[in-house]
């Protein structure tokens, strides 16, 4: 089997906000296996500024893994510990090649009967008059459960975007979910989830910083609202460090990136946990071109969760891959009739 690579940058439609800074562009890489007639391909999400393996020897190690594709997946995922991303693009990689369809990785009711996955309308950060914008969209495109991005802009702004919601739908109707990034300071955190608490969110994600883990152990225990752990997960890699993490802090939901967190592995180590431990869980989708979130959405469908997942950032560029991807009525279907777009995906190849 021969294995190679190759970095793409994703174009976004238009900036897109958040707690970290504004993002223009997203880089990604891909890998390639071809054995006799058969291509694989899959997705290292590296996410700069977030990802663990955020690291100046990325592509070296990406190196290493073409010239010792040999060794085989179990092996070679052992020894990529420290870089999460390159394990879920050799994941996907091996699937592929080994799937009579490169983009048929998990069969399911979502990829054989169109069943689709219910999915959170994502609200991204900028002035007040834009992210209302957005909201309004997705309340037009039949979104019951959306997401915004909170930490970046005045908090009173951000409360009154929320008032307005509230005003007009629900907590019956619309589920609100927030994402403060760790944007909040340890000694302000519970005076802002008590003043959140009134608009009846479904939770609130990483409200701190993490590694803080005594700090997020007490707003866990003290918050009004869910909290859901998502950056403390990124950078734990033993089993056993995992479960110390959930049983000290208690979260109320965990939310998992493959590409952030070692793949399917990676992330079905955290599921079992956080099931012994009652704690509540759903997949999210790191900025992935259509490829890796093709991969991430197939997965999710295995696992028969009827929360709405954090699927929905395939519309975000300019130059992703056209694919039997689509969201209608704040849910992500998997067409049979749409194909995936060659030209693109062969170029990848070459």
């Amino acid at each position: 089997m021969k294995a190679t690579y190759k970095k793409y940058i994703l174009d976004f439609k238009r900036p897109s906000g958040t707690s970290r800074g504004v993002l223009t562009q997203k880089e990604t890489w891909f890998i390639l296996l071809q054995n006799d007639t058969k291509i694989g391909i899959g997705e290292c999400g590296l996410l700069r500024g977030l990802s663990i393996d955020d690291r100046p020897d990325y592509e070296e190690k990406l190196k290493w893994v073409c010239a010792n594709i040999q060794l085989g997946l179990d092996s070679l995922l052992a020894e990529l510990t420290a870089f999460p991303s390159i394990q879920f693009g050799l994941e996907q990689a091996f699937l592929s090649v080994h799937s009579s369809d490169p983009f048929l990785l998990f069969k399911s009711d979502f990829t054989q009967k169109e069943v689709p996955i219910p999915i959170n309308g994502l609200i991204w950060m900028g002035d007040t008059d834009f992210m209302l914008q957005q909201v309004e969209e997705k309340l037009k495109s039949g979104f019951k459960c959306i997401k915004m991005k909170i930490g970046a802009i005045d908090f009173d702004s951000e409360l009154a975007i929320l008032k307005g919601i509230r005003s007009v739908y629900d907590a019956n109707t619309i589920e609100l979910r927030v994402d403060a990034n760790g944007a909040f300071a340890p000694e302000e955190a519970i005076g802002k989830l008590k003043k959140l608490a009134v608009f009846n969110l479904h939770s609130i994600e990483q409200p701190i910083k993490q590694g803080q883990w005594q700090n997020m152990t007490s707003l866990c225990k003290d918050t009004p609202i869910p909290i859901a752990l998502d950056e403390e997960l990124i950078g734990v890699f033993d089993e056993t460090k995992k479960e110390e993490l959930l049983q000290t802090v208690r979260p109320q939901y965990i939310i998992l990136k493959p590409s952030l967190i070692g793949g399917f592995k990676g992330s079905l180590e955290w599921i079992q946990l956080a099931n012994k431990l009652n704690i509540g869980w759903w997949i999210t989708s790191a900025l992935e071109s259509n490829i890796g979130l093709n991969a991430i959405a197939q997965w999710t469908a295995t696992l028969n969760s009827t929360m709405p997942q954090g699927l929905g950032t395939g519309s975000l560029f300019t130059n992703n891959f056209k694919s039997p991807l689509e969201v209608s009525n704040g849910k992500l279907f998997y067409r049979k009739e749409l194909t995936w777009q060659a030209d693109l995906i062969n170029n990848l190849c070459t």
